[in-house]
């Protein structure tokens, strides 16, 4: 049986920490036993436990933003050496001899060091396309290429981005994250959000599910759409979505935006929920007006799932995942106006319907969850 570690740069519920959820407890645990390691308390530790799962919080540095200073990077430094020998000390209080280290995201660089310590190898799990700073995916990717036994791409435009900045591509394979077909599905029951969202019952839902940030596109998701509220009286746009703890404000400013918007009645917002599957089937139409690359994005997959068109900008891992006309529209990245006109389109003529039902045929047949765990068993047997 081989032991693997995994590092995880949180512990809340949204497309990376679900990914990590569903791989853990599908594992064969007869060949692999998962040890996960968290930087803080969260939902997905919640939910790990429950599932049995070996969880373990030590705080580790996670890089964001606020070390990119001279004070940050020496804090930075301190902490990370300072908390990659509590996970070492973890596993020796608790006899873990660890055969494979699994790092979930480009934001976790202490697998570069316990790599190292344990002499074990360590494959990395790249969730994202970072665009920007580019000092920052310049760094990120020389220590991918430089410490990765195994690079694992969620999608084609992620290994495409890990080649142009210097990451063998004889290192990288391409697993397409999967998601479990009979939970995110056309038989969900979301008529309860009806009546909690005040929503009459011949509404036409449009909505985003997403991190409330500078990228995930809630401002270019309502600059387009909004004009669309009074062509159809029966349009409703949904946000749903939390920011990173010290940036509630953007959560604030969102909601003064939608309050200062014309038809703003129609337009709900709500912060991070745990029941997306049942938002997701609620919704007759998701955007993702991502203006960034969104490498592989879970909601996507999660409304296929549950049989639902999907609206969005054509780059990253979307353009995998989605047929235009099949199963969606896409639409030149920036474009609002374009934006727009695929969502009236789909509503003037109830193509959403159709473009639904496909998404659920592509989900099932591309997407599974049982593909995306077999796929990881055998790469990891490789080792």
């Amino acid at each position: 049986m081989k032991t693997i570690l995994y590092l995880h740069a949180g512990a809340e519920m949204y497309g990376a920490d679900k990914i990590l959820l569903e791989l853990t407890t599908g594992l064969d645990k007869k060949k692999f036993q998962p040890v996960v390691v968290l930087p803080a308390e969260g939902i997905l530790k919640d939910k790990l436990e429950q599932a049995g799962i070996t969880v373990c919080v030590i705080p580790y540095p996670i890089l964001r933003r606020k070390y990119f200073n001279p004070h940050g990077v020496i804090n930075y430094i301190s902490n990370y050496k300072e908390q990659t020998n509590e996970i070492i000390s973890y596993l020796k209080k608790n006899n873990i001899k660890v055969d494979l280290i699994h790092v979930n995201t480009l934001a976790v660089l202490e697998g570069i060091r316990l790599k190292k310590k344990l002499n074990v190898p360590l494959y990395w799990h790249v969730h994202e396309i970072i665009t920007h700073p580019q000092i920052v995916n310049k760094f990120l990717c020389w220590c991918v290429n430089r410490y990765a036994d195994q690079v694992i791409a969620v999608s084609g435009p992620v290994k495409k981005h890990l080649v142009k900045y210097g990451v063998n591509s004889n290192k990288i394979k391409v697993i397409h994250n999967g998601i479990d077909s009979n939970i995110f599905s056309p038989s969900v029951n979301s008529d309860y959000l009806y009546k909690e969202w005040n929503v009459s019952k011949n509404a036409v839902k449009v909505g985003m599910i997403g991190r409330v940030n500078g990228w995930k596109g809630q401002n270019d998701f309502l600059d387009a759409l909004v004009p669309l509220l009074s062509e159809f009286d029966n349009l409703y746009l949904f946000i749903v979505g939390s920011a990173f703890q010290g940036q509630e404000w953007r959560v604030k400013d969102l909601k003064k935006k939608i309050n200062s918007l014309p038809n703003h009645n129609r337009i709900i917002f709500s912060e991070f929920r745990k029941d997306n599957y049942a938002v997701e089937h609620f919704f007759d139409i998701l955007v993702l007006p991502s203006t960034s690359p969104d490498p592989l994005p879970t909601v996507v997959l999660e409304s296929m799932g549950c049989g639902r068109a999907i609206i969005g900008y054509e780059h990253g891992g979307i353009t995998e995942m989605i047929k235009d006309g099949y199963n969606g529209k896409l639409v030149t990245p920036g474009d609002k106006v374009a934006l727009r006109k695929a969502v009236k389109t789909c509503l003037s003529h109830n193509e959403y319907v159709k473009l639904g039902k496909n998404s659920r045929i592509r989900l099932v047949n591309q997407y599974s969850l049982k593909k995306f765990i077999g796929n990881f068993m055998k790469v990891y047997s490789e080792h």
